[in-house]
């Protein structure tokens, strides 16, 4: 029977983990939300395909570089080091939790792969000198522009929000693929949205069969949550329709800033010369009881 040593076990009990590394790499960041272009989901209405970048990932089954690619992106879009991060190939390759099931030249190997997939699809630059692994930004939608951090101003230029959260909190590592897939469809949209499966594969490039898979593991994870919408029909025997909207739950929706929450307490304390709490509290309840327009996700 092998035994392990003392010093043995306390090396192994001091040993950062995959979440300790990712969990780090958003620390220095010094981001509470995840910037990421809508392009890389699903192109602008007008192209000749609407199938994002994403589209390769999942029928590419690359469940791994797609992880590896949004915390990429979460490491390198502050702009701090000009859209780049450099690691250790070790720490690349814990990062994205090879070392788990396989010797550490293997993970490093591994690693480098898995960046190298991301380069061959002009999502980022890497270079490799020794044991290092230097990577670089591209733009999201694969066209290989150099990045530069994303303003709203235009339709390429939209972006949804990832909150820190996801890798924090350990979510990152319970998605499977279709479900990290729907969890970006459904955070480019608006809330209460429809995803309509059948749509999957002209606005998406996957199957819908995918997608319904992917929308119900992220209700079983508590990721996102869905309502019925009934729509007046005169001509269908039931005299309506129904279909779902989703949205994320409060989970996995980005975090406001501190500015804007601390100007908001002070709006309902009444303290600005704005509207009093009693005000506020009337709006509020107005707001719940409005019902929002269905919207495609599209």
């Amino acid at each position: 029977m092998t035994t392990t040593s003392p010093a043995e076990r306390d090396k192994q009990a001091a040993k950062a983990t995959g979440r300790d590394t990712r969990t780090e790499i958003l620390k220095r960041s010094i981001r509470a939300n995840v910037p990421l272009r809508k392009t890389f989901v699903q192109a602008p209405r007008g192209t000749a395909s609407r199938h994002g970048p994403l589209c390769e990932f999942v029928t590419g089954r690359d469940l791994r570089g797609l992880k590896a690619y949004l915390l990429i992106v979460a490491a390198c879009s502050n702009g701090t080091d000009g859209w780049s991060t450099r690691h250790d190939s070790a720490v690349w390759a814990r990062m994205m939790d090879i070392d788990q099931t396989a010797t550490e030249q293997a993970a490093r190997t591994g690693a480098w792969r898995a960046l190298r997939r991301l380069r061959d699809r002009n999502l980022i630059t890497c270079t490799r000198s020794g044991k290092m692994i230097t990577v670089t930004l591209l733009r999201e939608d694969g066209s290989g522009a150099p990045y530069e951090r994303p303003m709203g101003q235009s339709d390429e230029d939209v972006y949804l929000q990832i909150p820190a959260a996801f890798w924090t909190k350990g979510y990152d590592e319970t998605v499977d693929l279709p479900a990290l897939a729907l969890l970006l469809v459904v955070a480019r949209e608006k809330p209460w949205s429809k995803f309509p499966a059948e749509k999957a594969p002209q606005w998406y490039g996957w199957s819908a069969d995918t997608h319904e898979r992917g929308l119900k593991k992220l209700i079983d994870l508590g990721l996102v949550e869905r309502r019925p919408h009934f729509t007046k029909a005169p001509l269908a025997p039931s005299g309506f329709t129904m279909a779902y909207l989703y949205q994320r739950t409060a989970v996995m929706r980005p975090r406001k800033a501190r500015k804007t929450a601390v100007a908001k307490a002070a709006v309902s304390t009444g303290t600005t010369g704005g509207p009093t709490k009693a005000a506020s509290t009337k709006t509020t309840k107005a707001t719940k009881t409005a019902v929002p327009t269905a919207r495609r996700g599209r």
